[in-house]
């Protein structure tokens, strides 16, 4: 009886075995190629508008992966994003019908390969863990030999992974260079300058621009954009016609995308001088606006206040020649530039100049996305009298910040209306070419409006030097970074556009996070506390020297040295407060490590052993009461 039930169990498993087999092979020749994401954030799930671009490449393209395996086998961090760009690439291999082919190339030192990823430009970094140069960068070919490159796949822009291989493949398969049609009531291209008899240099943004863009420079009183133009670049559009803002309007809806850059102070914007009226140039208007157009679309942009920021005002020299902060020249650090959007994800700081803000009513037919947005100690002022300010702190008479966060430029999408709902103005014509009015835009919109032009100004981005003859510029901000990427995603294909941001792998630690947010609130009333305290001190000194009668005003007064002894005290007793806060966010963010590692190491353990005991022993006394009852029996 033994024999036989270990044979039939014997031949049990050998059938169960078979079947698993058959099951597995019969699975992957019916399910070849159907993947189920079950990630958080569909990590390993493609974008539509990244597969519309595979699935629309006209010739083969070759991308080469240069990773140095060998020389980051100690690098976790390295290797796991390696192989999450490994994944992406068979995935994209996998959507392009056979038109990408991607290689996987080991650089090892002194090889032929690393001469390779040198001559495709392909970036070595030296890391701590890693005894070579480590390589870890993609260059693509096209049937006309054309390069594109990323030079380092840097895992800390993960979230932007799909972007960057999406956006070098469309490059690729459409290497003709992107068309920028340029409105600009700036001299952003250099202008002739009647003081030296000679040509001006053009901003050192607009020559970058021009090395990566064809430019067609259009008039003020254009009424045809050639529909060759990928993008609008609109800069300080002052007083335009109606036909010129209709022609704007129809390229929009029409699909064309747009760069609108408009200031309700320009300083740059020059009034030609009038000799018999000098004041006139002063009291000019400096202010630009698209109010006409986008006021359909529920927002409108400030032409006399700008934003004026105690946060963020970048320090400057004063009319007595000491450094004073200029609370209308703004200096945006991270926090309020907006991380999530590709055009502004890598940037450090901006400087801005008398920018104004976007607002928006509350039935808008758009999205609106902020880019840049002011701090929470800002608030509007009028431009009227900014022409005749000679000393920057005459601006903080009388500031009081509102509170609130100010819009200063924002990605717009959606579906609009015209401007024009009655069709195109009196007199309008377009020459030769008949053009059907569009009431509503042919599908969203997508346009970047920047309220603010002096970003623009070298002064406020770039050190010029000459050296030689030619000129050389060094960006202490990221002002030029910011228009060539707004350009560059704009330019790019409306399925690239589309591309989100991809989630990324880590999960932050957001009750520490929380934690922070928290002390640093304590500190920072804390802190302002100290200075009000400081400042009442400060003025109490003051006014008891100010009310002394001897001649020896050199000498504290004993009412002085009492007030200068209580401050004294009172610093650095706020100075502890200071401190303890801190002690008391590390002392928090050490208790709940403690607790973490306590329930990752000890408790989850324990709560597993605990169960599986339990099972154990549910399962032998079951057993037990099965051989009684079989005894019994």
């Amino acid at each position: 009886m033994s024999n036989s039930k270990m044979t039939l169990g014997r031949a049990g498993l050998v059938t169960v075995a078979a079947i698993f087999i058959i099951a597995v092979a019969v699975s992957n020749t019916m399910f070849r190629g159907m993947r189920l994401d079950l990630t958080e954030n569909s990590l390993y799930t493609l974008s539509a508008g990244t597969k519309n671009i595979l699935g629309n490449i006209g010739e083969p393209i070759n991308l080469y992966f240069f990773y140095s395996d060998r020389a980051t086998a100690d690098i976790s961090q390295l290797r796991t994003y390696a192989g999450r760009v490994r994944e992406m690439l068979e995935e994209f291999v996998e959507q392009s019908g056979g038109q990408l082919r991607v290689t996987v190339i080991d650089p090892l030192p002194f090889s032929e390969d690393e001469d390779q990823a040198a001559a495709f430009g392909l970036q070595a970094i030296s890391l701590g863990g890693a005894a070579d140069a480590v390589y870890m960068g993609i260059a693509g070919t096209n049937s006309v030999d054309d390069v594109e490159r990323i030079t380092f796949l840097d895992p800390g822009k993960e979230t932007f992974l799909e972007y960057e291989l999406a956006r070098l493949v469309d490059t690729l398969a459409n290497p003709q260079r992107p068309v920028v049609g340029l409105i600009s009531g700036l001299p952003i291209r250099g202008s002739f300058d009647p003081a030296t008899q000679r040509r001006s240099e053009p901003w050192i943004v607009m020559t970058q621009i021009e090395q990566l863009f064809d430019i067609r420079e259009l008039t003020g009183t254009t009424t045809t954009i050639d529909p060759e133009v990928n993008v609008l670049f609109v800069v300080h559009p002052k007083e335009l016609p109606d036909s010129t803002l209709y022609a704007i309007d129809q390229f929009i809806l029409s699909g064309g995308r747009a760069l609108l850059m408009v200031d309700p102070y320009a300083e740059t914007d020059i009034p030609p001088q009038d000799p018999n009226n000098p004041a006139a140039a002063m009291l000019a208007s400096h202010a630009s606006d698209l109010n006409r157009l986008i006021e359909t679309w529920g927002l409108s942009v400030t032409t006399d206040e700008y934003i004026a920021d105690e946060r963020f005002a970048l320090r400057v020299t004063g009319f007595d020649a000491r450094p004073v902060r200029h609370i209308g020249l703004l200096g945006i650090v991270q926090t309020a530039i907006d991380r999530t959007d590709i055009v502004s994800a890598e940037l450090r700081n901006l400087n801005l100049g008398y920018p104004g803000f976007i607002t928006v009513a509350a039935d808008t037919p758009v999205d609106i996305m902020p880019l840049i947005t002011s701090s929470d100690m800002a608030a509007p002022l009028t431009t009227g009298g900014l022409a005749f300010i000679r000393d920057p702190a005459q601006l903080r008479q009388g500031f009081v910040p509102t509170g609130q966060q100010y819009t200063m430029a924002a990605r717009i999408q959606g579906t609009v209306p015209s401007a024009f709902a009655d069709g195109p103005p009196d007199g309008f014509t377009t020459g030769d070419h008949s053009v059907e009015h569009l009431s509503t835009s042919n599908g969203p919109v997508n346009v970047i409006l920047i309220a603010d032009t002096d970003i623009l100004t070298d002064r406020l981005w770039a050190q010029v030097q000459n050296f030689f003859g030619q000129r050389i510029s060094t960006a202490f901000a990221g002002n030029g970074d910011f228009i060539i990427n707004s350009l560059d995603n704009l330019t790019g294909s409306g399925d690239l556009i589309s591309v989100r941001a991809r989630a990324t792998f880590t999960r932050p630690f957001t009750r520490v996070q929380e934690l922070r947010l928290e002390a640093e609130s304590r500190f920072r009333e804390t802190e302002e506390r100290l200075q009000q305290e400081l400042s009442d001190a400060e003025t109490k000194l003051s006014e008891l020297q100010a009310s002394r009668k001897d001649v020896s005003t050199t000498i504290l007064s004993p009412e002085q040295e009492a007030e200068l002894q209580r401050f004294q005290e009172q610093r650095l007793r706020i100075r502890k407060e200071l401190r303890q806060v801190q002690r008391n966010l590390d002392q928090q963010i050490e208790d709940l490590g403690t607790w973490l590692k306590v329930i990752n190491i000890g408790l989850v353990p324990f709560a597993i052993t605990v169960f599986s005991i339990t099972l154990l022993l549910l399962r032998r006394s079951r057993q037990r009461k099965n051989i009684l009852r079989g005894s019994g029996a």
